[in-house]
This record gives C-alpha cells, sequence and structure tokens, in this order.
C-alpha cells in the first residue's frame, strides 16, 4: 500500500487547463501503475488515465472522452503522477481521484490505494 495526496484542483472555464498532481509517500512508487478516476452516474469511479509501472517507457491509456485532451505522466524521481488537463469541458466537473495498483489496470477495482481526490469544477 502506499499513501496518496492530490493537489491542483480548482475552477476554470470551459477551454481551461489544469495540471492535477498526486504525490506518493514510499520508496517503491515505480513499481505501481498510477490511474486517475472520477465518479460517474451509476458508477464507483469511471477511469480517466492510467500509466504503467514500466522502467523503459511506460503504457498510457484514456478514456475516450479525455483522449487527445488529457496526458497522464510520472516522475518516479518525485514519487508524482501527473494528469495534464486541456480544453476542458462542464462535464468534466468532477472530484478527480488518483490510485495506485500493484499491476497494469484500468479497472478501478484492481486499485488497492486511493488518494482522497481533489475538485475540478468547469464553468459553462
Amino acid at each position: 500500500q502506499v499513501q496518496l495526496v492530490e493537489s491542483g484542483g480548482g475552477l476554470v472555464q470551459t477551454g481551461g487547463s489544469l495540471r492535477l498532481s498526486c504525490a506518493a509517500s514510499g520508496r517503491t512508487f515505480s513499481r505501481y501503475s498510477m490511474g486517475w478516476f472520477r465518479p460517474a452516474p451509476g458508477k464507483e469511479r469511471e477511469f480517466v488515465a492510467a500509466i504503467s509501472r514500466s522502467v523503459s517507457g511506460s503504457i498510457t491509456r484514456y478514456a475516450e472522452s479525455v483522449k487527445g485532451r488529457f496526458t497522464i505522466s510520472r516522475d518516479n524521481a518525485k514519487n508524482t503522477v501527473y494528469l495534464h488537463m486541456n480544453s476542458l469541458k462542464p462535464e468534466d466537473t468532477a472530484t478527480y481521484y488518483c490510485a495506485a495498483s500493484d499491476d497494469w489496470s484500468t479497472d478501478w477495482s484492481d486499485f488497492d490505494s486511493w488518494g482522497q481526490g481533489t475538485q475540478v469544477t468547469v464553468s459553462s
């Protein structure tokens, strides 16, 4: 298990940008796959983006609704994963949660460690 703390949320207008950060405690951050999720109607968590634990090159995957607008990245030296959010839309409004998994996944149930979330609000 790893402890995660999100930051970077805020209020933006449609078309604006935010960069969310997720800081992890401990010295084993690089072994985890990391993901970003948000609540959605009828779901506990909706997948947004994920990045693998690979050292030589990370695999990334995005939800179709954010592909081309959001970018996930990680800096293992800083124990931090980022979500760069561009061209934000009102429907992106949500609490965004960072999560860690021992293996590659985009399913929220496979992630064992969760942050407390950071609020993103996009005005119309």
